[in-house]
C-alpha cells in the first residue's frame, strides 16, 4: 500500500468507527486521504475521527444511523462544506445473529436486511448523487463470504449479503458509465473484539478455520490494502467486482 496513493482525496465509511470499518477508516488515512467516520455512537466517532487526525489526515465528527436518510444527508452536506468533494464512500455497517431458520422473528428479519442491504442502497443512494454530479466517485460496499454460500441459522444475514453483491453489479452497470465505480469486498473470517469467543472456543470457529487453506483467522488491517486498491485509480478498470479476502476460504474442498 503507497503511503500516498489517495492524496487529495475525501472518504466517507458509514460504520467506520469499529471493527473492519474502523480498520478501513485509518488504512484509507494512512494511504492519504482525508476520512469521516459515521457511526451512531459519539464517542466512538470522536475517537475514529481522532485516529485519522494522529495520521496527519483531516476529519470531522459526524454521527449518523445508516438507515436514517435525513442524517445522511446532514453527514454529506457537513463533508461537503468542510472538504468541498466527497470522492469514496465505503458501506460497513452490518449485523448478524444466528437463530434456526423456523424461528426468526419478522422483526429479526426485517432488522438484519434494513442494517446490512438497504442502509447500503439509502447510503449510495444520499452518497452517490453528489458523485455523480460530479463525474467521479468510487463506491465499496462490504459483502461476505454468505454473498457467494450458505452459512448455517443466518439465513437473514446470508439473504442481505447476497443481496450487498446483487446491488454492487447493478449499480455498477448504472453508475459506471458517469465515473463512479461500484465494487465490494468480501471478507472471510477475520477475529475481531466480538467474535473472539466464537471462533477460538467453538465448533463452528474450528470449523472456520479447517475450510481456511492458510490455516489462521484474518487481521482486519489485511483488509485495507483491498479497500485502498478499490479507492484508488489503480483500480481506474474495475467496477462491478467483489474482491475476496479470505485467505482460500471460497476456493477450499479437502483440506486434510
Amino acid at each position: 500500500m503507497k503511503e500516498r496513493e489517495l492524496s487529495g482525496r475525501v472518504a466517507v465509511v458509514v460504520g467506520g468507527t469499529s471493527g473492519i470499518g474502523l480498520a478501513l477508516t485509518q488504512g484509507l488515512a494512512s494511504a492519504g486521504a482525508d476520512v469521516v467516520p459515521i457511526s451512531r455512537r459519539v464517542d466512538m466517532v470522536n475517537q475514529a475521527a481522532a485516529s485519522v487526525e494522529g495520521m496527519g489526515r483531516r476529519s470531522l465528527r459526524l454521527t449518523a444511523d445508516a438507515l436514517d436518510r435525513p442524517a445522511l444527508q446532514t453527514a454529506l452536506d457537513a463533508t461537503l462544506k468542510a472538504f468541498s468533494r466527497v470522492d469514496i464512500l465505503v458501506n460497513c455497517a452490518g449485523i448478524t445473529k444466528r437463530t434456526p431458520s423456523l424461528d426468526v422473528s419478522d422483526e429479526e428479519w426485517d432488522s438484519i436486511i434494513a442494517t446490512n442491504l438497504t442502509a447500503t442502497f439509502r447510503s449510495s443512494q444520499v452518497f452517490g448523487r453528489a458523485m455523480l454530479e460530479k463525474g467521479y466517485g468510487r463506491i465499496i460496499n462490504v459483502a461476505s463470504l454468505a454473498s457467494f454460500i450458505g452459512l448455517f441459522e443466518v439465513a437473514a444475514y446470508t439473504a442481505s449479503k447476497s443481496g450487498v453483491a446483487g446491488l454492487t453489479r447493478a449499480l455498477a452497470v448504472e453508475w459506471g458509465p458517469r465515473g463512479v465505480n461500484v465494487n465490494a469486498i468480501a471478507p472471510g473470517v477475520f477475529r475481531t473484539a466480538l467474535n473472539t469467543k466464537l471462533l477460538d472456543e467453538s465448533g463452528r470457529g474450528q470449523e472456520f478455520l479447517t475450510r481456511t487453506p492458510l490455516k489462521r483467522f484474518g487481521r482486519v488491517e489485511e483488509l485495507a490494502p483491498a479497500c485502498v486498491f478499490l479507492a484508488s485509480e489503480g483500480s481506474s478498470f474495475v467496477n462491478g467486482e467483489v474482491l475476496t479476502v479470505d485467505g482460500g476460504f471460497l476456493a477450499s474442498g479437502v483440506n486434510q
